[in-house]
């Protein structure tokens, strides 16, 4: 059985003439450019692959390397759109380091349609990368390359139904640094995300340096990738070297701004403790940037072992409150209850923090 490719010459099996594989379409059919310039799909199996010293008139050659140019643009086009730069000016952008993003395409119905599985390198440093996922009985590359400074790379476009397959694997990174003072450690990260949380709302945060709502996934800050205090004793007398020693500083986190005491914190989600000037904001902008910071300072007590945090909403007219309410109904391990009157009044709610979610 023949192999096809776009710009492969072939003959119809049961119909006189032929032409040249301008696309495939799927496992089973392709898009044939014949010589009048229509182009036409035909199953592969209805195809005979023409040897390459048989004779093409002149006409059939000139088509070949238009479809073979089109061919070319088309692959340059998607390998473009595959990779971009990153907002690196974002407000509130997230930390340096190196992600894995689940994107829906549909930005307003995330819940459903496909989703571009995404690496983000958000470092000043080159990264070659290998993306492997783990199925029962075996991992499978599916893809390995670099990835600029600041940049991202769509690695592949899923449906929900393939979520299963992409919901554990590893990713190692070697970084390359633009200076040869400064060492990188490699990067070695699983990730492992149960498929239900693909399907809460609350586990879908607006991505700043993408300007996208994902499923994110952070695999290393890019501080506690520097190693310029790593030290190695060269080996005398051939006694073994003395070990490395790395000393890692881990960055901040959001929510330890917010810090109260042991795993607590207060956030304050009044719109002038968040902006410096609301000038021009209307109300849906300061509602958005009070729960895409709800969604930020709450992701980031998770993942740093918070048991409570206490948001104050205030009064007004319940829109905030509720929508935090709601929010909260989505993620596993979280419970939530009045926060204390004597403290805050009625403008404010613990969320207890029992289990990490998702």
């Amino acid at each position: 059985m023949y192999t096809f490719k776009p710009g492969d010459k072939v003959r119809f099996l049961n119909e006189v003439g032929g032409g040249i594989i301008s696309r495939i379409i799927d496992s089973k059919m392709a898009l044939v450019a014949i010589e009048d310039g229509f182009e036409i799909p035909v199953m592969m199996n209805e195809l005979i692959q023409l040897e390459a010293s048989r004779s093409i008139p002149h006409a059939t050659d000139a088509l070949q390397k238009e479809i073979m140019a089109r061919v070319e643009l088309e692959e340059k086009k998607a390998e473009e759109h595959r990779r971009d730069s990153l907002r690196r000016f974002a407000r509130e952008p997230e930390p340096e380091g190196f992600y894995l993003a689940f994107v829906p395409h549909e930005q307003q119905w995330i819940l459903t349609g496909p989703l571009d599985v995404t690496l983000i390198n958000h470092s000043p440093a080159e990264a070659m990368f290998l993306l492997r996922i783990s199925l029962p009985d075996k991992l499978v590359t599916v893809d390995s390359g670099k990835l600029k400074p600041y940049s991202k790379l769509i690695v592949e476009t899923i449906s929900r139904d393939d979520l299963n397959e992409w919901c554990k694997g590893y990713v190692q990174v070697i970084f390359v640094p633009d200076s040869p003072q400064q060492l990188l450690l490699p990067l070695h990260a699983p990730f492992d995300l149960k498929p239900s949380r693909f399907y809460k709302e609350g586990s879908y945060n607006m991505v700043q340096v993408t300007g996208e709502k994902a499923v994110l996934v952070q695999l290393q800050l890019f501080t506690n990738l520097k190693a310029d205090s790593l030290k190695v004793q060269p080996a005398k007398n051939d006694s073994p070297a003395a070990e490395a020693t790395v000393k890692v500083v881990k960055e901040k986190a959001l929510i330890d701004r917010y810090r109260k005491g042991n795993g607590e914190a207060v956030v304050d989600l009044h719109i002038g403790e968040l902006v410096d000037n609301i000038a021009g904001l209307s109300s849906h902008d300061m509602f958005k940037i009070q729960m895409d910071h709800f969604h930020k300072t709450l992701h980031s007590a998770i993942a740093n072992d918070y048991e409570k945090v206490t948001y104050i909403h205030g009064v007004g007219n319940g829109v905030l409150k509720n929508a935090i309410i709601k929010a909260l109904q989505e993620l596993e391990g979280i419970n939530n209850k009045m926060a204390s009157m004597s403290k805050f009044g009625v403008g404010a709610i613990d969320v207890l923090i029992q289990d990490k979610a998702g």
